[in-house]
């Protein structure tokens, strides 16, 4: 099979995937084989190639938002059908039995393996995963514009529930790329104003355009607190700033699986019981409940097609800030 393929980390600017032929890979016990139809391109999947993540295994196929259809069953996986159209995403297996996962935290799960890192993803015409972490995909999606719902949209889902958001109320948005140009539609689903701090003045638009009432630069001041905040660009200077601008009692969530170091900063932006949280990966709640959501919205994306051959230029101009909403690779 084709597929783009990581063997050394390298800047992306010195195009890292090479196109190679690699055998198909055979579902194991509990698997399902896709044959992969598109692939969102994440920031992750930047983290990954760039070495910002550990490998736990080279080569590695990168992609972790796939949609495809089920080709092939292995022994007694019973969940799917051949031809049955699925997405996967950036959690691939969670072991069931730690005590995270009987706490309804399997994104903590510390046996967890994910798509596109320790298994390989979606930058490829087939993949193999287990079958309980497939998903069917809301029918008014055609496959480009349901691969971002993948990651950009469920951990983005995850954010918005973690920053304690409620309807009605103000919600900073800190950067306007693939999961932001969705978390923006929930929150206005939601009946929130939302305010957009981004540096790209073709972001800012878009922001705009999606129902944000206010967008500027992450130093300026917006014209209100925020009740909560989301932040999605993996620079640390930005922090400080969304605390400046954050009420009370209010929280941030960072959507960041890597990011710069956090600056020294005074304690008076976190005190009046501010509150910090990062997110981790999803569970698979988090990914029926906004799958269902984003159908019954319905959610809008935004989605710039590449061939499959092109994913170092798609991951180039998504470092670039270049990308209007989402990239995605569409797989021959």
């Amino acid at each position: 099979m084709k597929a783009m393929q990581l063997q050394q980390p390298k800047p992306v600017a010195d195009n890292p995937l090479r196109l190679v032929d690699t055998a198909v890979p055979q579902p194991g016990p509990g698997q399902i084989r896709l044959k992969v139809n598109v692939c969102g391109v994440c920031h992750t999947d930047l983290h990954t190639v760039e070495g910002e993540l550990e490998l736990p295994r080279r080569p590695i196929i990168p992609g972790h938002q796939i949609v495809g259809r089920v080709d092939a069953l292995g022994a007694g996986a019973a969940r799917h059908q051949v031809g049955e159209r699925v997405g996967v995403a950036w959690v691939n297996w969670t072991c069931g039995n730690c005590d995270y996962c009987r706490r309804g935290l399997e994104n903590l799960c510390p046996k967890a393996r994910f798509t596109g890192l320790h298994a390989d993803g979606g930058y490829a015409q087939y993949v193999v995963v287990d079958e309980k972490f497939a998903y069917p995909l809301p029918p008014i999606f055609d496959d480009a514009h349901a691969a971002p719902l993948l990651c950009a949209g469920i951990v983005g889902y995850r954010s918005l529930r973690l920053s304690g958001i409620q309807p009605g109320e103000r919600l900073g948005l800190y950067g306007f790329g693939a999961s932001a140009h969705l978390v923006i539609q929930v929150a206005r689903h939601w009946e929130c104003e939302v305010y957009v701090f981004t540096r790209s003045q073709a972001h800012r638009e878009h922001a705009r355009a999606l129902g944000a009432v206010w967008a500027g630069g992450a130093e300026e001041t917006p014209p209100a607190l925020m009740d909560a905040s989301v932040t999605f660009a993996p620079a640390g200077w930005i922090i400080p700033q969304a605390l400046r601008h954050l009420r009370p009692g209010g929280a941030i969530a960072i959507n960041a699986i890597h990011m710069s170091p956090i600056p020294e900063m005074p304690y008076q932006l976190i005190y009046g019981e501010r509150t910090m949280r990062s997110v981790a990966n999803f569970t698979r709640y988090d990914a029926a409940a906004f799958l269902r959501l984003a159908g019954d919205i319905p959610i809008r994306t935004d989605v710039e097609i590449f061939p499959l051959a092109e994913a170092n230029n798609a991951l180039q101009q998504m470092k670039a800030s270049q990308i209007q909403g989402a990239a995605v690779l569409v797989i021959p």
